[in-house]
């Protein structure tokens, strides 16, 4: 792969403007597939096969017209008094106007809906004044009756009279069994009207009103231009007096590709390798390829989201990546390319070399990364499965223009990539002034007893820090989640506070009933059921209310509105997701299902968590081989595998105390906690577990190529590490920056995923592989690199940093290795043929 790589980059420097103009072609293609084939990105997420998606189903077949989309528009008087009527008839009129919309079911008038409920209470109170003087009729008939019969057996005709007391008595206690029947009816009535108590569309203040839209499309289906046409019908002509919002089923925030916090962070990055390569053109090669990059990436993802429902945070993690990883790949090689030069390489051949030796890393590291990435389609979940192929796909872009572009601009640039301090000095350099360099200053290994010390602080500060994972919870990020000044938590707020927190997180609550041999007989069981079903559901302590919504057409099931105590992130609401669902009100026939928004989000969340202890085993296990593989030793691999599982729960406890917890996070602009974005744990091992191979690759093999050279196993460590920190501290410095910015997106996912995916970068690079690995590997010695004889005859010799190319390709060094005044105008042009 070496030779194949190093023939690549010395091709690639000769036909550099016929490179150039292919990847700016395929830039351009990208551009014109996604302005013809780009479609609307998704705010939700769904998984089928769980219960609320096998419920949802059972639903679209028994009942019609059920299963749609919803959405809360809510409106508040200004000044905190009741509505007028003139507002009550205007906030009608919008209802309606927005129930004539294509694509909406309809839209409810919330003051018609407090009316019936008004006119359902009058019923039912004026039913027990007449049922309570009908019994006072009844009650009277009887001491009538009573009262005849003494007087008839006083007289000593009762006899004669007993056919007709009978018949008076039949006909009272029949009356008597009909006016009980009807007061268990209205009693029924009254218990299913006080248990839905609660579920109301006008605040017992009067100054908030909630338009409940329903749509004739699946939530996800729902078009954001249905969407936008629904609020424009209310917020385009304002009712005086009043306030509007929409929820975040309405209101979607739809994150933007590119913000001012991701371009500080690209600066931020641009600073550092002016810092490390000393010039400003060696500084940009890096950004202006990976922009390439992940603009090919990005607008190809894009441009298949007319054909794939793709979520709105898919592309972004392909930008964020791309970019990321597209800098730090270009670095390895330009870096590997300035230090030849600086030791009098020819500029092609040093191409070639770069490309063969750190772009063989970058192709070895990058197909880890790739590897895990792909892997999350194994885990059987859509939406996730097609965010790791997006990143999969930036990550590859990122490696074909690390080892081709990037090449071309360096033959273009020629000596240039140095700056001209350095070609002075180098024009200074006397033969062999590098090995009198090296000589100068041998490296000494570090005392045993600091090795100790550092492994145990470095040990310690990851457990402390991972800590906060033993409280983590998934989730999805609701209305409560958005920004303050955002329309959707202004609505979450105001229902939380008007109506209840479980009003933002409503359920459907589905049960099977046992029907009966006739339609008249089903009827009577499933009216008597309905309301068994209700109070078994009211009586869990975490509802606030329940209400039925209907019964199918065949009388085998009935569905009810439930509104649980607490929001749609809570654990009360989770636990009682699970209660429900064991619970089985009518005997034999099963528990019940629950379906909504909350229920379908919890049942993502533990899919995913059923699903992460797996594919953490397959990334650990592929961990062990590829490291066993590159460094042919066994305890590297498993020192490595383990730090980097340190690593991911540190990270991990980082987010729980920022995002969970809310500890720090108003430094980085979090104004509300809520439950961990549920992917965020799945899509973290994959990604980091590939950058934590990048910094192992980089760290370690110069240790082992030490070591293999006959230097000392402790002495190898330290030369090991001194020829990688500074390329891993600048890449990972760079990683933070880039994913640092997305820190501080207003969508909490993106700014969840920066966050973990920085601070992880963090770890992993500054403590994990450049103090905990170090001494470790000290501690262990020769140790460190045993491998069993027969285990060691069956592995493949796998040259990651292509030591046996740069062998093949060693050329003495010159005396005078100063690049021309000529040289230093050069380009592509001057750049020497493969032959010389």
């Amino acid at each position: 792969m070496a030779e194949l790589l190093y023939r690549l980059g010395r091709a690639c420097a000769r036909r550099a403007r016929g490179v150039i103009a292919v990847w700016l072609a395929l830039l351009a293609a990208a551009g014109t597939a996604y302005v013809l084939y780009a479609g609307e990105l998704e705010d939700s997420f769904s998984i089928p096969g769980t219960p609320t998606d096998e419920v949802n189903r059972l639903l679209s077949e028994k009942f019609s017209g059920m299963g749609g989309g919803a959405g809360i528009v809510v409106y508040q008087t200004e000044d905190g008094s009741d509505f007028t009527e003139a507002q009550r008839e205007a906030i009608a009129q919008r209802a309606e106007d927005a129930a004539d919309l294509p694509g909406v079911a309809d839209a409810v008038d919330p003051f018609a809906t407090e009316r019936e409920r008004a006119d359902q209470e009058q019923e039912l109170a004026d039913g027990r004044e007449e049922l309570d003087a009908a019994m006072e009729e009844l009650e009277s008939g009887q001491e009538e009756l009573d009262q005849a019969r003494e007087q008839a057996e006083a007289a000593g005709m009762l006899d004669q009279a007993q056919a007709q007391f009978d018949a008076e008595q039949a006909e009272i206690d029949e009356g008597r069994e009909t006016l009980e029947s009807e007061y268990r009816q209205l009693e029924q009535g009254e218990a299913m009207m006080e248990m839905a108590a609660e579920i109301r569309t006008v605040s017992e203040d009067g100054d908030t009103a909630l338009v409940n839209v329903s749509f004739t499309e699946d939530q996800m289906e729902v078009s954001q231009e249905t969407r936008e046409a629904v609020m424009a019908a209310f917020a385009d002509n304002p009712v005086p007096g009043t306030e509007v919002d929409f929820n975040s089923d309405l209101a979607r925030t739809m994150p933007t590709l590119v913000s001012a916090a991701e371009i500080i962070g690209v600066i931020v990055a641009g600073v550092v390798l002016v810092v490390m390569l000393g010039t400003l053109v060696g500084a940009g090669l890096p950004i202006v390829t990976a922009l390439v990059g992940v603009g090919i990436a990005t607008l190809t993802a894009m441009s298949l989201s007319g054909v794939v429902e793709m979520a709105s945070v898919t592309p972004i993690l392909g930008l964020m990546l791309g970019l990321a990883i597209g800098i730090d790949y270009a670095l390895f090689i330009v870096n590997r390319h300035r230090r030849q030069l600086k030791q009098g390489v020819a500029v092609a051949e040093s191409i070639g070399l770069a490309t063969g030796t750190a772009g063989n890393a970058v192709v070895f590291a990058g197909t880890t990364v790739l590897i895990a990435l792909l892997g999350l389609n194994l885990m059987g979940i859509g939406f996730l499965g097609l965010m790791g192929s997006i990143g999969a796909l930036a990550l590859a872009v990122a490696v074909l223009v690390a080892i081709t572009l990037v090449p071309a601009l360096l033959s273009l640039l020629g000596p240039r990539i140095l700056a001209r301090r350095e070609r002075a000095r180098l024009a200074e350099r006397a033969p062999g002034d590098a090995a009198r360099e090296e000589a100068a200053a041998p490296p000494r290994p570090m005392p045993t007893g600091r090795a100790l010390a550092q492994a145990a602080a470095a040990v310690t500060a990851l457990v402390i820090i991972a800590l906060p994972a033993l409280d983590l919870r998934l989730g999805m990020p609701d209305g409560s989640s958005e920004p303050t000044h955002s329309t959707q938590y202004q609505a979450h707020t105001a229902v939380a506070e008007n109506f209840g927190a479980g009003q933002n997180g409503t359920l459907l609550a589905a049960a099977r009933l046992t029907g009966g041999p006739t339609e008249e007989a089903a009827e009577r069981n499933a009216q008597r059921e309905q309301a068994e079903i209700a109070e078994e559901i009211y009586s869990f302590d975490d509802v606030a209310a329940v209400a039925p919504i209907g019964v199918s057409d065949d009388h085998t099931t009935a569905l009810f509105h439930v509104v649980p105590v607490g929001g749609p992130a809570s654990a009360s609401t989770e636990d009682l997701v699970h209660s429900l669902r064991d619970l089985e009100p009518i005997e034999g026939t099963g528990p019940l299902g629950v379906a909504g928004v909350a229920s379908g989000n919890i049942d993502i969340s533990e899919t995913l968590s059923a699903a992460l202890p797996t594919y953490l085993a397959v990334v650990v296990g592929l961990s062990l081989v590829i490291l066993l593989l590159v460094f042919r030793s066994v305890f590297v691999p498993v020192v490595a595998t383990l730090g980097f599982i340190l690593s991911f729960f540190a990270a991990l406890g980082g987010v729980v105390a920022v995002y969970q917890w809310g500890w720090l996070g108003g430094l980085i602009g979090i104004e509300n906690t809520g439950p961990v974005l549920n992917f965020l744990p799945t899509l973290l091992v994959g990604i980091l577990f590939g950058l934590a191979m990048d910094y192992m690759l980089f760290i370690g093999t110069g240790m082992r190529e030490a070591y293999v050279h006959g230097a000392n196993a402790r002495t190898a460590v330290v030369q090991g590490f001194r020829a990688g920190r500074a390329v891993v501290t600048a890449a990972a410095v760079i990683m933070i920056s880039v994913f640092g910015g997305f820190v501080f997106s207003e969508t909490v996912m993106i700014s969840s995923i920066g966050f973990a995916l920085a601070f992880g970068v963090l770890i992993d690079a500054f403590v994990v592989r450049m103090v905990l690995v170090p001494a470790l590997m000290h501690l262990a010695g020769d140790a460190a690199w045993w491998l069993p004889r027969w285990l060691d005859r069956l592995l493949p010799d796998i040259d990651v940093e292509g030591a046996a190319l740069e062998s093949r390709h060693q050329h003495p060094e010159p005396a005078q290795t100063a690049p021309t005044a000529e040289a230093d105008r050069g380009g592509a042009d001057r750049v020497p043929s493969e032959r010389s």
